[in-house]
């Protein structure tokens, strides 16, 4: 295991689903978690629940200095690990999505996991040692229709992982990436509620919102793969105690999947496959 003399961690999007799931487990297993949340009402539960819990809109630069004020107040000025778990998926054909939604889709997902990432590493840094776990996902490694937005926002998360990775070499601080495929949780019915307020209340009519409502209600196929949130905080984990961890560590079998075939397949027969499987 890692040596972590300061065994705090700060999770985004801890409210439910993953980020409440990893919460839960890295406490029990002894970490000092700071599960912090966008609305104040899940923050109040959260501290019920004996969390130390912040508000954190990733959003909203001056939410996310806050929190890390906040944070740090909480832990003596130190942070192990950071887990950037909080995002949302904004579906739709790209042919709908106006530039106002990408904006938002990349706002949360990126720019506010980016600069989130930015004011803790210099905690980290006088550690000399810390984790940046990013969640990503099988559309960080795969291109999916009508996943468009999403799509690049987690193409966006997987380059500026890789690149800080390299960039990171040598000071003791880790990044790694988790990739999830299907887990149990309310992103479908969360990513359902967006898609209405943004590509439908612009154009109610598009052509494209009966296969895009059909795959956001009816999970099909994919459930057969479709794991607990228990699945990721095991990779999560690693990711925070193994001396060496991996870059990468993927959670589903669709995950291994298709990684294997990202690299197996020409583009045409990847295509092919995709234009196959989303039929």
């Amino acid at each position: 295991m890692a040596s972590t003399p300061d065994r705090s961690v700060l999770i985004t999007g801890a409210s439910s689903g993953i980020g409440y799931t990893v919460a839960q487990g890295l406490r029990a297993r002894g970490y000092r978690v700071i599960a912090s949340a966008r609305k104040q009402e899940d923050v109040q539960r959260l501290s019920a629940e004996g969390f130390i819990a912040v508000q954190l809109d990733l959003a909203n630069s001056a939410s996310i200095r806050a929190a890390v004020e906040a944070t740090l107040a909480h832990t003596g000025g130190r942070v192990y690990g950071l887990f950037n778990n909080g995002g949302f998926g904004q579906f739709g054909a790209l042919e709908d999505i106006t530039r106002e939604a990408l904006r938002a889709q990349f706002e949360v997902n990126v720019f506010g996991a980016h600069e989130l990432t930015r004011l803790i590493l210099p905690v980290m840094r006088a550690e000399g040692q810390g984790r940046i776990i990013q969640n990503s996902s099988l559309l960080g490694l795969v291109a999916l229709k009508y996943r468009g937005a999403y799509n690049a926002s987690k193409f966006a998360l997987e380059a500026l992982s890789d690149t800080l990775r390299q960039e990171l070499r040598g000071t003791g601080i880790r990044v790694v990436l988790i990739e999830p495929g299907p887990i149990t949780t309310r992103f479908r019915e969360n990513a359902y509620r967006t898609f209405e307020r943004t590509v439908l209340c612009e154009n109610p009519d598009t052509a494209n919102r009966g296969r895009i409502e059909r795959w956001l209600k009816n999970q099909g196929s994919a459930a057969w793969f479709t794991l607990p949130g228990e699945a990721v905080l095991a990779k999560v984990i690693k990711a925070l105690e193994q001396d060496n961890p991996s870059p990468r560590y993927f959670v589903t079998t669709l995950t291994y999947a298709f990684a294997f075939l990202k690299r197996a397949l020409p583009d045409r027969a990847l295509d092919a496959l995709m234009a196959r499987i989303q039929a």
